[in-house]
């Protein structure tokens, strides 16, 4: 899987198929971590959720996890661009899948738009992965797709779904055919949903997790 191709062209894409709601999906509970001091962020794409959290958290450590080198130097850029200082953010290319985070290191994961890019036995190791590096009462901010339980907002959901992985199988080889759920994953795993926030009927849904006290 390789978003190199399509880094150039995502912003425009992400505005054409979803407007700001994506944006604010990422940023719609980041309220709820503030005092967060080591940040663990894997697939961040082009940076837009980075410089919010870097401006929201200018004291924190940020780890960033991208398997693309060109959306890592975009995230950069637009750091640079907007005057925002990318000391304190370390930048690591590699594949999520074969890369392992230090121990029990960080007080705040974020996965946005991350884990629906995977199989189901990928998101299950991936979480749990995530979760070693998660330190005592660590909080998980998670913005992503869902499906409905019914009416016509589950046939919408599942139409565009269906579009958007067909679309994204395509142009970056993405291995995730179909949507996993993360919530039995994240339960099993001592996380505890404590705010869930959806937007465009349904289709997203923000989440703040977190390790019980």
């Amino acid at each position: 899987m390789s978003f190199d191709l399509l880094a150039p062209h995502y912003r425009w894409i992400e505005f054409v198929s979803a407007g700001e709601q994506l944006q604010q999906c990422r940023t719609a509970l980041l309220e709820r971590v503030l005092k967060s001091k080591k940040v663990l962020i894997f697939g961040e794409g082009n940076g837009r959720f980075l410089a919010e959290c870097g401006r929201q958290l200018p004291d924190a450590k940020i780890t960033v996890v991208d398997a693309s080198a060109r959306m890592l130097a975009l995230a950069q850029r637009r750091l640079a661009g907007q005057g925002t200082s990318s000391t304190g953010i370390d930048f690591i290319c590699a594949d999520a899948l074969t890369w392992t985070p230090p121990a029990r290191e960080f007080d705040l994961i974020v996965t946005h738009f991350f884990l629906d890019c995977f199989r189901r036995e990928q998101v299950e190791m991936l979480i749990g992965k995530l979760a070693q590096a998660a330190a005592p009462r660590a909080n998980w901010l998670l913005a992503d797709f869902q499906v409905p339980a019914s009416g016509l907002a589950r046939q919408r959901s599942r139409l565009i779904l269906w579009m958007l992985y067909r679309f994204f199988r395509v142009t970056t080889g993405l291995p995730g055919s179909v949507l996993t759920p993360p919530d039995d994953f994240l339960r099993q795993n001592g996380f505890a949903l404590r705010e869930r926030r959806l937007y465009d009927w349904e289709l997203l849904h923000s989440d703040w997790w977190r390790l019980p006290d």
